[in-house]
């Protein structure tokens, strides 16, 4: 199996290591596991493509790479420069230092390149890490996802059925911020909301007296509804959540025709 990995944190990141571990143990002995990460951190911009400039992309070493540009652009470059057309059979993003539950997900360059790879046909898995009270101070916080990562691609791949949607799935999953040991299972779940948790900003003045706003996240012990993804981390389970890109509202379609 040829796998791609990105993600939004870095090529440097802790979680790609990990994530790398995760990649060539489902590629097997015969396999290729290329990368393509962002140069920096890309926290947080979605599916930000760089369409209006161009990005630098540097060899960092065998079948490993740098762009200089969002997790997205890292999938597009991956596919049709870096590995030279000669696509991916899986597309990997992560392992995010954080979750991206919930309404976190729409925010997230990890989901972003998941997106796109499954925009451009590649099954795409995006895989992030909960940080909290219960793995931040062991000694690997990403115990869960080294312990279990493996078993759960190998789970989505082998249960995956062929897909005829124009907009084809790709897979949003979230391990809990627990010990590797303390995990409770895996529960297919819904994209949550957590009530009454939003972004904001948080204004600081500079030595110079410029004023500046540092972005600032809600909550993340705010547990989602029953049986959605940050409602079953927080309860010790790994959450898979199967989406797609199409953002139509269609419980709303029906409202919307007879009025018009």
């Amino acid at each position: 199996m040829r796998i791609l990995i990105t993600n939004d944190d870095g090529i440097n990141a802790p979680g790609l290591v990990v994530m790398q571990g995760i990649a060539h143990e489902i590629a097997g002995k015969n396999g290729e596991v290329w990368t393509v990460a962002p140069a920096f951190e890309q926290s947080g911009v979605g599916h930000c493509i760089s369409y209006t400039h161009p990005m630098m992309v540097a060899k960092m070493g065998d079948r490993r790479f740098a762009a200089e540009g969002s997790p997205a652009d890292c999938v597009l470059a991956g596919l049709h420069d870096v590995m030279q057309g000669n696509a991916p059979d899986l597309v990997l993003s992560g392992i995010n230092r954080g979750n991206n539950s919930a309404e976190n997900t729409l925010y997230s360059g990890t989901i972003g390149a998941a997106m796109e790879a499954a925009l451009q046909g590649i099954p795409a898995i995006a895989m992030s890490q909960y940080m909290g009270a219960g793995n931040r101070d062991l000694d690997d916080p990403f115990e869960a996802s080294v312990v279990h990562g493996a078993d759960v691609v190998r789970k989505i791949l082998q249960t995956t059925n062929p897909d005829n949607n124009p907009y084809s799935l790709f897979y949003n999953v979230n391990f809990p911020p627990l010990p590797a040991a303390d995990v409770k299972g895996l529960r297919a779940s819904t994209q949550g909301r957590r009530p009454n948790v939003t972004f904001g900003v948080e204004p600081h003045q500079a030595p110079s007296g410029r004023r500046f706003l540092w972005i600032k996240g809600g909550d993340q012990t705010v547990a989602s509804a029953k049986g959605s993804d940050g409602a079953d981390n927080l309860e010790g389970y790994v959450s898979i959540t199967p989406m797609r890109a199409d953002l139509t509202a269609y419980d709303a379609m029906n409202t919307l025709k007879a009025s018009l």
